[in-house]
């Protein structure tokens, strides 16, 4: 706020940010007080952290570093151990006496580049690999949202994936690899494929839902009264020509591949 203050003048604006901070948080259904920070998701965190952090940025780009810092998170490149060592213990010192913010000892760290990540990527070269721990907590929420629930409709799943899927390109899609978004494409069009059967619980129902997706009615009856499992049913040729690609297209699905190649190939992709 003392920071804000040498800029900003408005009074009723400066009230406002006070109000924001003294909001509070609410903690298991009460509402507790924040006597320090920024209560987490309020719109005014990122903000005021930048102008915080700012005074950061210009230390370093005075010192001929290379960095990148996003929120609170930073990662300083230097070319040896012993230049790391330096920059840690005098940024922490910079930070701790200067901008009287306390530096997370356990998370701060002199190592090789490969040996490290940032932001959720790793840095190989010029080229950037998301984490493997981060594509497992994507395919965790991805399975949650397509999980075997017949009282969930398509329609609503699908507004779930799209906006999840979406925004976790956004930020990972970068690094995530060609071959990787092929397979998790696949993979997520299965258990919707699987979602289908589950709602069609009836065998009469899943032979006319069938038909009408343009499936041979013999092939729909064969499958229909089948007894196997709705993941297996899933992955047979009639529901794959029944419920193909561009089935999910036409209902909205986003495609994984579809989005990687706007990011690596956005000249080329459609």
């Amino acid at each position: 706020m003392d920071r804000i203050g040498r800029k900003v003048k408005d009074k009723g604006l400066m009230k406002l940010l006070g109000s924001f901070l003294r909001a509070g948080v609410v903690v298991n259904g009460r509402l507790q007080a924040t006597r320090l920070g920024v209560p987490q998701g309020s719109p005014v965190s990122p903000i005021l952290s930048n102008i915080l952090l700012d005074e950061l940025d210009a230390e370093l780009e005075a010192r001929g570093h290379r960095f990148v810092r996003y929120a609170d998170d930073v990662a300083i490149f230097v070319k040896s151990k012993r230049a790391g060592e330096r920059v840690l213990a005098s940024i922490s010192r910079f930070l701790e006496q200067k901008l009287k913010v306390t530096v997370n000892k356990a998370k701060s760290k002199v190592s090789r580049v490969k040996d490290s990540s940032v932001l959720g990527f790793k840095v190989h070269g010029e080229k950037l690999k998301t984490l493997d721990s981060k594509v497992k907590i994507f395919k965790r929420k991805l399975k949650r949202i397509t999980r075997r629930c017949p009282g969930i409709s398509i329609d609503s799943r699908i507004i779930d994936l799209k906006q999840y899927i979406q925004g976790w390109m956004a930020h990972y899609g970068c690094g995530l690899k060609y071959n990787d978004a092929v397979e998790l494409d696949g993979w997520i069009r299965r258990r919707l494929r699987m979602c289908y059967w589950k709602q069609w619980c009836r065998p009469r129902r899943r032979i006319g839902q069938l038909i009408k997706l343009g499936v041979n009615k013999r092939e729909a009856i064969s499958l229909g009264l089948s007894r196997k499992s709705y993941w297996r049913l899933s992955k047979t040729l009639a529901t794959n020509c029944g419920l193909n690609n561009a089935h999910f297209e036409a209902i909205g699905l986003s495609s994984i591949r579809t989005l990687w190649c706007k990011i690596h190939h956005p000249a080329t992709a459609r």
